[in-house]
Parts: structure tokens; sequence; C-alpha cells
């Protein structure tokens, strides 16, 4: 169970502060799989990221019990930027205590880095990280994934590749994903939610929930 317990989060602005959650409580449930939609700049990645614990809230607490959940495929910062994608790969092996020689053959593969996986990070394209993260994550098992926008990372022979394990994936475990696509979200999702002005919306269906963002964009015009 992923648990938001009176979670508040802001950041500050020239003029103020932006609020992406206010006391927010609510359930996260297992079993399906959540679109996660807003305007630019509601806070959808901060969302993921405080899911994945990488990001604390101002106040209140992200309750995690019984579930593994991945960082945020498509995230920049996923990394350490002075280390190689091989040293953070093999830093990852340590902390999930998985095989490092198993896990270094996946990613080989998947990623088609080649040669730029002993490169440090920071001489990586956004695209690049993109597919090492993603490459790592898909290595191992997590109960949820959380998705931002990875899925639209490389050629088309990439994204397919991402597709089917994607599809894979969803066997067992949930995603958790942020796209702007609504193709891609009626794809992967079964549930959705709305970010806006601090509050959160949960729909059972994801159609349902790209209906109510399109009707906040066309408020918004």
């Amino acid at each position: 169970m992923i648990r938001f317990e009176s979670v508040t989060k802001r950041y500050p602005l020239k003029k103020g502060k932006k609020t992406i959650l206010a006391d927010a409580t609510f359930d996260i449930p297992r079993g399906q799989s959540l679109g996660v939609l807003g305007v630019n700049g509601a806070g959808k990645s901060t969302f993921l990221r405080m899911i994945s614990g990488s990001e604390l809230p101002d106040r209140g607490r992200v309750i995690r019990e019984n579930v593994t959940i991945s960082w945020p495929l498509g995230f920049s910062d996923s990394f350490h930027g002075s280390l190689t994608g091989r040293e953070n790969l093999r830093f990852a092996c340590r902390v999930y205590r998985k095989s490092v020689e198993r896990t270094t053959r996946y990613v080989e593969e998947f990623s088609e880095l080649g040669k730029h996986l002993d490169m440090p990070i920071r001489t990586y394209s956004s695209g690049m990280k993109a597919r090492l993260a993603f490459g790592l994550s898909m290595a191992f098992d997590f109960d949820v994934y959380l998705v931002d926008e990875t899925t639209a990372v490389g050629d088309a022979k990439f994204r397919s590749k991402c597709n089917i394990v994607f599809n894979e994936k969803l066997t067992n475990s949930d995603i958790i994903m942020v796209s702007h696509s609504m193709a891609t979200l009626k794809s992967y999702c079964t549930a959705g939610c709305l970010l806006n002005n601090g509050t959160i919306r949960f729909f059972d269906s994801i159609n349902d929930a790209i209906v109510a963002y399109e009707e906040q964009i066309k408020e918004k015009a």
C-alpha cells in the first residue's frame, strides 16, 4: 500500500509559493496502473518523486507498506553525475541486492549505450539517462514502476522494445505514469488522478480522468 497522510508540498516562487498538495490524505491501491494528469507546473513529477522517496513532503508523510517501488524512470537526476553509467549500475545493484553480473548484461543489451556506459553520467544527454534508467529498472522486479515520459525516448525500434517490456511487467506489477500523451496513458493505465492547485482527484477509469483534465484545460483557456 502507498498512503499519503496529511501531505503538504509547496515550492517557492518569485511571488508567493506554488502548492502541489495541501494537507492531502489518500491511498494509492495496488492492482491498478495509474495515469497522473495535470497542466504544466501542477507537480506531476514532484508527485512521483514523493512516492519514490527521493523527495520529501514539507509536512505529513508518505507510507510504503509491503511494496517495492522503482525510481522515476525518465527523471534525469536519478544518477550520480560524476560516476559512470556502469558505476551507477553497480551502486543500484548493491542497494537493491541484485546480481551485478546479470544486471550489467541486461542493461548493456537493452540500453544500447555501448561505450557510453563507461562514461560519466554528466556527459549523457537526457535521452541516454532515460535509456539507462529504463534498462536498469526493467532489470529489477518492482511491485510498482514509476514512469515519467520514458516511453517517448529513442527511435521507433527502442520505443517498441519499451512497449514489449512494459506489457510484460504489467502482468505482475503496477505502473504509475506521467505522460502528456493521452494515447500512451490509455495504453498502459486503467485508472487516473488529476492534480490541480494543491488538490488531487482519483478516477476509476483513465478515460474519465482524461475528460476531467481536458475540461480543466478549457476552463483555463
